[in-house]
C-alpha cells in the first residue's frame, strides 16, 4: 500500500506511530551544498571540495576535484526510510537524490516541510530506543534553511538521551558549526557530570574544528582538565595536529623542572 501526503511534524509522528510493521518514507528539501548519488554516498561542500559520507555513518573523506572531472552528484531532496517493527522504529536510512522504488508494506508520507521533518527527527525519533535514535541526527543536519547545531548541543548535554544520541550529536555539531559550536563543545568537555565517553567525543570533535578554534581549546583542556583520560585524549589530538603551538606545549611539559 502506498500513501502520499504533505504532513506537519505532529502529524508525521502520529502517522508513523500508526504503522505497526513496514517502512515509512519521507522526503524534504536539502541544503544547497548537499548532493548525493541516490544510494549511500552523500556529499557536502562546493564543486571542487566535497566531504563524502556513506549513508551518514560518520565515515568521511574529502576530495579536491577542481577541473579534473565532474561526477553525477544530484541535488536533493533528502530521502529518509524508517523501518518499523511491532510499532517501534528500528532502523533508519538516509539518501539524497534518486528515486524511491516500488515496494510492499510502504507508507510514503511524500514531501514534508523541512522544519517539520527536522522537528520529528530531533524531538521524536532521537528519543527512540536503539541505534535508530542516533541515526535520526544525520538527516536533520542536511535540511534546507535549518540551523540545527544549538539543538545538537542540547542533545549532547541531555543525560536523558542515550549515549549513542549524545555522541552522534557531538560529532555532527563539530561538522556543522563554527566558533559558537566550539564554545559549546568545550562546555561539554568541562561538564564533570556528563558521561565520559560523550566528553571524549567532544574532545575528538574539537580536534576536527579549524585549527584557530580547536587548538586553543585543546591546549586549555590539556593544561587544566582534572580528568586524566580527557587530558590524555586532548594531548593525543594535539600531537596529531602538528601545530607549532602544540609542539611548544609539549616542549614546555618535557623541560619542566
Amino acid at each position: 500500500m502506498l500513501m502520499t501526503a504533505v504532513l506537519p511534524a505532529q502529524t508525521i509522528a502520529r502517522r508513523i506511530a500508526a504503522v505497526k510493521d513496514g517502512t515509512v518514507r519521507m522526503s524534504f528539501a536539502s541544503r544547497a551544498d548537499v548532493c548525493g548519488n541516490g544510494a549511500g554516498n552523500i556529499s557536502t561542500g562546493d564543486g571542487s571540495h566535497r566531504t563524502i559520507r556513506s549513508n551518514g555513518n560518520g565515515s568521511t573523506y574529502t576530495t579536491s576535484r577542481r577541473n579534473e572531472w565532474e561526477d553525477d552528484c544530484e541535488a536533493g531532496p533528502v530521502r529518509v526510510a524508517i523501518d518499523i517493527a511491532d510499532g517501534r522504529p528500528i532502523a533508519l536510512r538516509t539518501y539524497v537524490g534518486g528515486r524511491w522504488r516500488a515496494g510492499t508494506d510502504i507508507t510514503d508520507l511524500g514531501t514534508v516541510p523541512v522544519k517539520d521533518a527536522a522537528d520529528y527527527l530531533l524531538d521524536n525519533l532521537a528519543r527512540s530506543e536503539g541505534k535508530v535514535a542516533g541515526e535520526a541526527i544525520f538527516p536533520a543536519t542536511l535540511a534546507d534553511s535549518m540551523t540545527v547545531w544549538p539543538r545538537l548541543l542540547s542533545l549532547a548535554k541531555d543525560d536523558t538521551r542515550s549515549k549513542n544520541v549524545r555522541t552522534q550529536a557531538v560529532f555532527w555539531v563539530s561538522q556543522a558549526a563554527g566558533e559558537k559550536a566550539t564554545a559549546g563543545l568545550v562546555e561539554v568537555v568541562g561538564d564533570a557530570a556528563a558521561d565520559q565517553d560523550v566528553r571524549l567525543q567532544a574532545v575528538f570533535a574539537l580536534s576536527q574544528r579549524p585549527k584557530e578554534e580547536g587548538i586553543p581549546a585543546l591546549l586549555d583542556i590539556a593544561k587544566n582538565s582534572k580528568d586524566p583520560r580527557i587530558r590524555k585524549q586532548s594531548i593525543f589530538w594535539l600531537g596529531q595536529s602538528g601545530d607549532p603551538r602544540a609542539i611548544a606545549y609539549f616542549e614546555a611539559v618535557l623541560t619542566r623542572k
